[in-house]
């Protein structure tokens, strides 16, 4: 049986950066975000008796070996929950470039997860294949509920699952990609999460993160835009402090991240209002209200070392096309 889904892209307000347990990736702390409407991947699962072995292609092109091995774990996850023993046919495809800090491991894995289950006949519930993608990457378990997403970091396999907390249309907020550049980091975050705890503000970080969550709630609860915005950009700078301040210690800004970051925070001093966060890369994330949207896109374009600015804001998680 052959299935087609789409995955998309999430973007966390309240991040994690270190895990409590390597081998389930069950993160250090529960963690909040939004899959977004557009950015995502497409994958195409086939399992067929007359295949020989397991063929991955991304983006066009056969797999390296790391990532077609991890693919294929993955595979073999979902061929042990079916118990069978068919080897599959993998095609995915990405709409952004991929490993530049734009999420592509969870649109991915979330991906994946939905079209090689459906494709092996397994009917899985949205928590056991939150579950799942969380085993692939762990912040795909985050793609795969739809609107605004709370990952429960849990005790165990079972405890550590994502669920949606808020509808995608519940608040129309605008979420602007601005891609710096499309060169691959050096450092893929599976092997970041590692150095975390090394840095001497990881403790002190772990003390606040659980109150930072339950107010970011209540700032999407009652639609406060600062409130949101100000946690969100905290947050994003401090789980960077942890990379910056590990062991061994991680940067992945570039220069043009800087000059968006204080780009968006003079703006604010004018009175346009947004905000930033940057995943586990180079490249930035803007949120916005409706009216601001154009404004920001017009300015941004402008600011040196922007490459591309897209349009997107809240949206579904994973699903069959």
């Amino acid at each position: 049986m052959k299935v087609k889904v789409f995955a998309p892209v999430n973007l966390a307000f309240i991040k994690y950066w270190g895990k409590k347990d390597t081998k389930l990736r069950i993160p250090a702390n529960s963690n909040l975000s939004v899959c977004l409407d557009k950015l995502g991947t497409i994958t195409e699962v086939e399992f067929d008796k007359e295949f020989n072995e397991d063929s991955v292609e991304i983006d066009g092109k056969i797999s390296k070996k790391r990532e077609r091995d991890r693919v294929v774990k993955h595979l073999d996850r979902i061929r042990n929950l079916a118990k069978v023993k068919l080897k599959a046919k993998v095609v995915s495809n990405n709409n952004f470039p991929k490993s530049v800090g734009l999420s592509s491991s969870a649109s991915g894995f979330a991906a994946l997860s939905l079209a090689g289950s459906k494709a092996i006949g397994l009917n899985l519930s949205e928590k056991d294949l939150s579950r799942l993608a969380r085993m692939g990457s762990g912040s795909a378990c985050r793609s795969i509920p739809s609107g605004w997403v709370e990952w429960v970091k849990g005790d165990d396999d079972k405890t550590s699952y994502s669920k949606q907390i808020f509808d995608k249309n519940y608040w129309d907020l605008k979420i602007l990609v601005v891609i710096l550049s499309q060169k691959k980091k050096r450092v893929v975050t599976t092997d970041g999460h590692l150095a975390a705890k090394g840095s001497l503000f990881y403790k002190t970080r772990m003390k606040f993160i659980d109150k930072d969550l339950l107010e970011v709630k209540k700032f999407i609860e009652k639609k406060d835009f600062r409130g949101l915005g100000e946690t969100m950009e905290r947050e994003c700078l401090n789980m960077h402090a942890i990379m910056l301040t590990g062991k061994p210690n991680l940067i992945y800004w570039l220069p043009e991240t800087v000059r968006v970051m204080q780009a968006i925070q003079d703006w604010r001093k004018e009175g346009l209002k947004s905000y930033f966060s940057i995943n586990t890369g180079q490249n930035v994330f803007v949120i916005c209200k409706p009216e601001d949207e154009d404004k920001l896109v017009n300015r941004l374009e402008k600011v040196e070392g922007v490459i591309e600015v897209r349009k997107d804001r809240i949206g579904k998680g994973a699903r069959i096309i």
